[in-house]
């Protein structure tokens, strides 16, 4: 049976692969996606999200409008270099707004409510839009909901925003730890597990030439984009890390992801703002069983490679 999801994105290219990827799986039942800020602009995440929708003719998934900023009410900052103008590299995707049904985010109690007890949240952008559920509709905002998927943090590496800090926790820190501290049966995966999540050019121009998706004519355009910001990045990479494909993975796929579990805080001001906090020590100091998160710790990787290639090449795509 699949899994009802909810995804909260903010397309960028890893989030773009990672909502294709939803898209595709057939394990995967998608009953909305919250576009907000983050790696583009609101405006452009929303229109990234509709487009995608459009390609895959699923087009009665609903779209929630979400944040155009943090909680903090900080200006935003876009990275165009690492993911394109309109979060899609090159790709100018064209306007199908007027094709798609989008709401506010007063959208995602009622979808909670109608699936209550039978979703999962993943959560593959900035965290706003889940602190907000627990800001509009108090701390039992989320009790209905099954389980949160968390890509953020950064735990014994470094970051990737700043020396310490994960771009989802950094962008909005506050916002971050309150989902941390309030949300329940939360599965965190971090850098240290999504970095090794690296696809090549190789098994990219494999999928350009054998996908039978609906999204073909964009992988190799969107990735070999990203893929040269990374190679500026970090020289000698042999590939890009697809972060936010792991969390909807790990969900279909058991055994994906192995976990420790420990309460996470997130650092919310000063120098060492959205650092993931927790504790490591061979005996941690107890706490409250509620408070305990599962920190994805380390990850099988060819099983990461083969699943992804089987999903985007899917011989048979009923699904779409």
């Amino acid at each position: 049976m699949a899994v009802n999801v909810l995804l909260f994105a903010d397309p960028g290219v890893d989030d773009s692969f990672a909502i294709m990827y939803a898209l595709l799986n057939p394990q995967i039942n998608l009953v909305g996606i919250v576009s907000g800020y983050g790696n583009t602009p609101k405006e452009q995440s929303v229109k990234v999200t509709s487009y995608l929708i459009n390609l895959s003719g699923q087009k009665d998934i609903p779209i929630i409008a979400g944040a155009a900023g943090p909680l903090s009410g900080e200006p935003v900052d876009y990275y165009p270099e690492i993911h394109g103008k309109e979060g899609l590299g090159p790709i100018m995707p064209s306007d199908t707004l007027k094709s798609v049904n989008i709401y506010d985010i007063n959208k995602i109690l009622e979808i909670i409510t109608e699936y209550q007890g039978n979703l999962v949240i993943v959560n593959i952008g900035r965290l706003t839009e889940l602190s907000l559920m627990f800001i509009l509709y108090g701390d039992n905002a989320l009790k209905d909901v099954s389980a949160l998927y968390v890509m953020g943090g950064a735990f014994l590496v470094p970051g990737n925003i700043s020396a310490e800090a994960e771009a989802n926790f950094y962008s909005d820190p506050i916002a971050s730890n309150m989902v941390m501290e309030k949300g329940h049966n939360i599965f965190l995966y971090p850098l240290n597990v999504t970095n090794k999540a690296i696809i090549t050019p190789e098994m990219i121009d494999l999928l350009s030439e054998n996908s039978h998706t609906p999204f073909k004519p964009l992988l190799k355009p969107a990735f070999d984009y990203y893929y040269k910001a990374y190679q500026k990045n970090i020289p000698g990479i042999k590939g890009a890390p697809l972060h936010d494909v792991i969390p909807l993975m790990a969900l279909t796929e058991p055994g994906l992801v192995k976990y420790i579990r420990r309460r996470v805080r997130v650092e919310e001001f000063g120098k060492s703002k959205g650092k993931s906090i927790a504790d490591f020590r061979p005996k941690p100091d107890e706490e409250p069983e509620e408070t305990l998160d599962y920190i994805g710790m380390e990850i099988d990787i060819q099983k990461f490679k083969d699943h992804f290639m089987e999903i985007f090449i899917q011989a048979d795509f009923s699904k779409v």
